[in-house]
């Protein structure tokens, strides 16, 4: 079983995709209301210039100038980082073969414009936590660290961990803000009765910074006290 890093929906990192300007301004300003953390992009070139897998959900419109948002998804679809980002489409073409085409895609769910705000962020709601539910070994910020499996990724991309970077991660992601002296991490990740030295830990954190790059800075360090892993 994976872990998840504490994601709540109404915290949730959101990029909305559409060239109509009025569109982006109004929904944009509600969902920020709502509490969520909201990046808007003109078009879907424009989206792709973003760190795409630092999003939690995609809102994208389907007819737009240049790339498409079908397009956009499409390539999202294909690239393992983003493959997992979910989608919902905004769009004023809604026939039964758009939908299906949007469905077919990997879209997560399609709203017709024009909409009703409250109903947006309903749906945005259910896909959070579907997704939540649906994928419990993805972490929000892109880290991954899979108990079943033991695989880390990050943004979609297998880490190679050694067996005490991998379980200092675990027990840092399944425990979010807490802090951890060098004495617990010893006791808990070398309970061999070896004799290990505080340094050891150190160079193991150390060394897992690299590995989960760009999300290293996450685990802090509380100078005097230890190691955690901060949101």
């Amino acid at each position: 079983m994976g872990y998840i890093c504490g994601m709540d929906t109404k915290k949730a990192k959101i990029l909305l995709v559409d060239d109509e300007e009025a569109l982006r301004e109004g929904l944009g300003v509600y969902l920020e209301l709502e509490g969520y953390e909201v990046d808007t992009a003109a078009s879907a070139e424009e989206a792709l210039t973003f760190d795409l897998p630092g999003y939690d959900l995609l809102l994208l419109d389907i007819m737009m100038g240049g790339m498409s948002g079908v397009e956009l998804a499409a390539r999202l679809k294909e690239n393992p980082a983003t493959a997992s980002l979910p989608i919902i489409f905004l769009t004023a073409r809604d026939s039964d073969e758009d939908v299906l085409k949007g469905l077919t895609l990997g879209a997560d769910d399609y709203i017709a414009k024009p909409y009703s705000i409250k109903i947006v962020i309903a749906r945005i709601e259910a896909v959070l936590r579907r997704f939540r539910l649906n994928s419990p070994g993805i972490l929000q910020r892109g880290v991954v660290c899979d108990r079943q499996s033991l695989v880390c990724r990050v943004d979609g991309v297998e880490v190679r961990l050694a067996r005490k970077e991998f379980e200092i991660l675990a027990l840092m992601l399944e425990n979010p803000s807490r802090v951890f002296s060098r004495e617990e991490l010893l006791e808990k990740i070398w309970p061999e009765k070896v004799v290990v030295v505080d340094r050891a830990v150190d160079v193991h954190i150390t060394r897992l910074r690299g590995k989960i790059a760009p999300y290293g800075r996450h685990i802090v360090t509380r100078s005097g006290y230890g190691y955690g892993w901060q949101d």
